[in-house]
């Protein structure tokens, strides 16, 4: 049975549920389609959906601000019914530990220029407001199983201290809010269902879309074919594949590729979490890893991809890859966090959960056209770009509408109007064709 669509969304990640929304708001008739049991089954649900500010660059900080509130004000946002369970954003503040790749005054730049509250603190205050931390310096991260892991530390840190990050407590419900705002708005989800075949069709000139667009031909493994003008890739890290499939990709200047990962989890050291409230989020590039309290009083714990860690590319089927925690890295990751909090208790077993990125050239995203008319990508958001979900989804609908009304998104770029900041973003910057980004080079971005 062939249905018709005049957008099919492959991906009903953050990225894929955010971009079917938008296009359904604008009256198109989507298709999302997920090989998943529903939204947000995939690299989503491993996200420690931690909203942040501290970029390198100043449009990746301006994109994140205005992110933030759309979630803070989700329920409006999505148009969602009383009677709907939402993910709720805990604006709990962030501190980031002072380190060469971060430097203050680029902070504070950043976060003056968009009205962004910060507190900077030293050694001392860090100690006082952080119950359990060790405020030494340690730069740059170690191997543990190095002796020079445990030398002593060469000075003391500060941190920079934003109360108005936070973290969403339930990535995979985001999604799954999405995907039904999409329904709301229009558009039929299609899950378990996994594309196996993409194919371009000669479009007529009674077509969606610019005259004589290409129609895409989508054949998936429940026997459903879809067709639709415009096809959007938010597949994750199974996004290179899907190009393939459509013989998409050449022209592109940034790849991408997908990278395992783990988040762990473990209870909160004691004096972190504050009564009758919980303690902040940490990046510590200082170290080599993240935090983020639970409300229920544990911690996820990741890594910031410091250079003395082996990153672990998937090379293989993505289905071979192991989604088990491993005691390796559960092991590297939670003793550099017990290095900053001495009384952190290192349960005898790993608990937390499997990610896989799907990791751009310079671990900035992709959203962007291709050269294939009516095909369109939203890729390579590298394990940093769940905080900027409602707003990515966004910038989908806006390129795809000039590039239906017949602009050149490749030689004039959209320019997005920020509605909080007032500040334009040059969506070239997501462009395929661009130059490497210079930032951080690690999901700190």
């Amino acid at each position: 049975m062939t249905k018709t669509a005049d957008a099919i969304v492959i991906g009903a990640g953050i990225v894929g549920a955010s971009t079917a929304y938008q296009l359904a708001r604008t009256g198109r008739r989507v298709a999302l389609v997920d090989q998943g049991a529903g939204a947000g089954y995939g690299s989503s649900s491993a996200s420690s959906g931690i909203i942040r500010f501290e970029y390198t660059l100043p449009t990746s900080v301006v994109v994140a601000w205005e992110a933030s509130h759309m979630w803070a004000d989700l329920r409006s946002y999505l148009q969602a019914p009383a009677g709907e369970e939402l993910a709720e954003f805990h604006r709990n503040g962030k501190i980031m530990l002072d380190c060469p790749a971060f430097p203050r005054a680029a902070l504070r730049a950043h976060f003056d220029a968009l009205g962004i509250e910060y507190e900077e603190w030293d050694a001392d205050e860090l100690e006082r407001r952080i119950g359990g931390i060790d405020a030494g310096k340690f730069y740059p991260p170690k191997p543990i199983d190095s002796d020079s892991f445990w030398d002593d530390p060469h000075g003391r840190l500060g941190a920079v201290y934003t109360p108005q990050a936070g973290f969403i407590d339930d990535p995979r419900l985001a999604c799954e809010n999405f995907a039904n705002a999409a329904r709301r708005a229009g558009a039929e989800t299609l899950y378990r269902t996994e594309v196996t075949a993409i194919t371009p069709v000669a479009g007529t000139p009674d077509s969606a879309g610019p005259a004589g667009a290409t129609t895409w031909r989508v054949d998936t493994n429940t026997g459903a074919v879809l067709e639709a003008p415009l096809l959007v890739n938010a597949a994750g890290p199974w996004s290179p594949e899907v190009n393939a499939l459509a013989g998409v990709g050449a022209e592109f200047a940034i790849t991408t590729r997908p990278l395992r990962q783990e988040v762990h989890a473990v209870p909160a050291p004691a004096g972190f979490n504050p009564t009758g409230s919980i303690g902040p989020c940490v990046a510590d590039q200082d170290l080599g890893y993240y935090l983020r309290p639970e409300p229920s009083g544990s911690l996820v714990i990741g890594g910031t991809e410091p250079e003395c860690d082996q990153l672990e590319w998937v090379t293989g089927p993505l289905a071979e890859v192991n989604m088990n925690r491993t005691a390796e890295l559960f092991d590297k990751q939670v003793t550099r966090a017990g290095r900053r909090f001495p009384a952190l208790a290192i349960p005898p077993r790993p608990a937390g959960v499997v990610g896989i990125y799907d990791v751009a050239t310079d671990w900035t995203p992709i959203y962007d056209k291709t050269a294939a008319t009516g095909f369109f990508v939203a890729i390579g958001t590298s394990g940093n770009q769940f905080k900027n979900g409602p707003i990515i989804g966004e910038f989908m609908a806006a390129i795809i509408a000039a590039t239906d009304a017949g602009a050149d998104h490749d030689t004039v770029p959209v320019q997005y109007s920020g509605r909080v900041s007032g500040r334009s973003v040059d969506l070239g910057f997501y462009s395929r064709l661009r130059a490497p980004a210079a930032n951080s080079g690690t999901v700190a971005g």
